[in-house]
This record gives structure tokens, sequence and C-alpha cells, in this order.
């Protein structure tokens, strides 16, 4: 998305927002009550706004790639990948 066409709310440091890992998430809270959310994997590929499910807002987040969790696969080096 052009920055142009968006209209962000705030700046959040990623280490002020909260990691869910059973659904590699990130989220932090929404004026409107809801919560802004993004996933890991959409950080990793560089996308760096989040979105409230429930109003228009949408926020940036500040993050470097090397901040983040590692994938499961790095994490848990004797577990065992799946192919499909």
């Amino acid at each position: 998305m052009a920055d142009d066409a968006l209209s962000i709310y705030d700046e959040i440091e990623i280490e002020d927002m909260t990691f869910d890992p059973a659904i590699q998430i990130y989220h932090y809270p929404c004026p409107c009550g809801d919560r802004f959310e993004i996933a890991i994997d959409d950080l990793r590929d560089g996308e760096e706004i989040a979105v409230c499910p429930s109003c228009s807002l949408m926020i940036r987040v500040i993050f470097d790639l090397s901040d983040l969790p590692k994938p499961d696969d790095q994490q848990n080096p004797g577990a065992v990948a799946v192919q499909a």
C-alpha cells in the first residue's frame, strides 16, 4: 500500500505490543475497545501496518527484523518438519 493512501493513527514500537505465540500475532489496544493486530509472518515479509478489525484505524509498527522471534523450526532444532 502506498503511504499516501493510508491514514495512520499512530506509530508503535514492537516492544510496546503483546505477542501471542499460540497464534503468532502481535496486538496492541485500539481506542475503539478492540485491538490492532499483525501476524509475525507479515512483519517478516516487510509489512508494518497493523489494523483493527472493528474500526478503520491503523498503526505503523516500528521494529527491526532481528528483534522478531525466530521461526519455530529455528527455535526447536530437534523438531521434524512435516512436508505436505
